[in-house]
């Protein structure tokens, strides 16, 4: 049974496989991008990925490029260092409370029970 691939754009142009089906009919499945895909073609990847390559479908690289790394080592140079410190870093303090302290309750005395009356 042929193979059949939904493809989809994506912004920056790259056609993505989004649904992949198997149909006995030699007519187009449904309406849209479909095409006809190799076996070991899989949803997510893209035509001409590096990445598995299977019959002009393969996966995106997620890796930076070299030219990306070189940009941000230079990047990374090019920032100042900070100066070292001579003295070590003091913890902060606690700051003082703004309000008063409560003042403590008073405690009432304990009330005889009423069932015990006097005779």
């Amino acid at each position: 049974m042929p193979r059949y691939a939904t493809l989809i754009t994506a912004d920056d142009g790259q056609e993505i496989v989004s649904g992949i089906g198997e149909f006995e009919t030699s007519s187009r499945p449904r309406a849209g991008w479909v095409e006809e895909v190799a076996p070991g073609v899989r949803i997510g990847m893209v035509r001409g990925g590096p990445v598995d390559a299977v019959g002009g479908f393969g996966f995106p690289r997620r890796d930076l490029g070299p030219s990306a790394v070189r940009d941000a080592t230079a990047k990374l140079k090019a920032m100042a260092a900070p100066a070292p410190c001579e003295e070590p870093a003091k913890p902060a303090r606690a700051r003082p409370r703004k309000k008063p302290a409560r003042k403590a309750r008073k405690t009432k005395a304990a009330k005889a029970p009423s069932d015990m009356a006097a005779p």
